[in-house]
């Protein structure tokens, strides 16, 4: 992985306020705190395929080397010295064991690079042998950043549910992974290639979000984009 002190390419993107801080999201599903040069990613979800051949569904098993090359070019871009993981970093305890030795080197190569500190979910709840430091959860500058989202808490930033907003706008619809937030609850979506989403309308979201205050960042191709909450649709 190259160097997190080489310049960084220049990222243009919009500002997420949450909080009294300035996050920036980027079009990959990262969140880049750029005061604290802190990358923020929630499920990763390594090893998944891996995790389905092993139960003899034979599925490429491509996907860990997919979110470790997004994971490299976002720390490059942004010159990020720090990486949070909000949880869900392996689909499954076990699956730090099953990386084949370049995802290994890769893996490596980035926790020596850059201050790693890895959050505990529902699929990885127990400390994994990989370098960083592994927490269940991490409170920082008035945040609380964990994996599963939780009501009446201001400042929690979590993962853990794959949000996803679908668009309607003239005619057409449009569904993507987003970032949403009440400025109090701050959900990121899934980084892992191979981790599916959910309609941030659906029942798993209900009662977390004062709806009247929501905000939603959709995921584009190169950039994201804030979209009117009153253009989501179910579905």
């Amino acid at each position: 992985m190259p160097s997190p002190a080489a310049i960084p390419e220049p990222i243009e993107t919009p500002v997420l306020r949450f909080a009294a801080h300035n996050f920036e999201p980027l079009p990959s599903g990262a969140l880049y705190w750029r005061t604290r040069q802190t990358l923020l990613v929630a499920d990763l979800h390594f090893e998944k395929m891996a995790s389905f051949a092993r139960r003899g569904q034979m599925l490429p098993p491509y996907d860990t080397a997919m979110t470790l090359a997004r994971l490299e070019t976002d720390l490059r871009r942004t010159g990020a010295t720090r990486l949070i993981a909000l949880g869900d970093s392996f689909h499954r305890p076990d699956s730090a064991a099953l990386l084949t030795p370049a995802d290994r080197m890769r893996l490596d190569a980035i926790t020596e690079a850059v201050e790693c500190i890895w959050l505990s979910g529902n699929h990885d709840p127990m400390p994994h042998a990989i370098g960083g430091t592994c927490l269940p959860e991490l409170e920082l500058d008035g945040l609380v950043l964990t994996h599963e989202p939780r009501k009446g808490q201001t400042g929690l930033v979590a993962g853990h549910l794959h949000p996803a907003a679908r668009l309607a706008m003239d005619g057409r619809t449009t569904r993507k992974p987003c970032f949403v937030h009440d400025n109090r609850l701050l959900i990121l979506p899934a980084y892992g290639s191979s981790t599916g989403a959910l309609n941030i309308l659906s029942s798993a979201f209900f009662g977390l979000f004062n709806w009247s205050a929501l905000e939603v960042v959709m995921l584009g191709r190169d950039r994201t984009y804030p979209v009117p909450v009153k253009r989501l649709v179910g579905g």
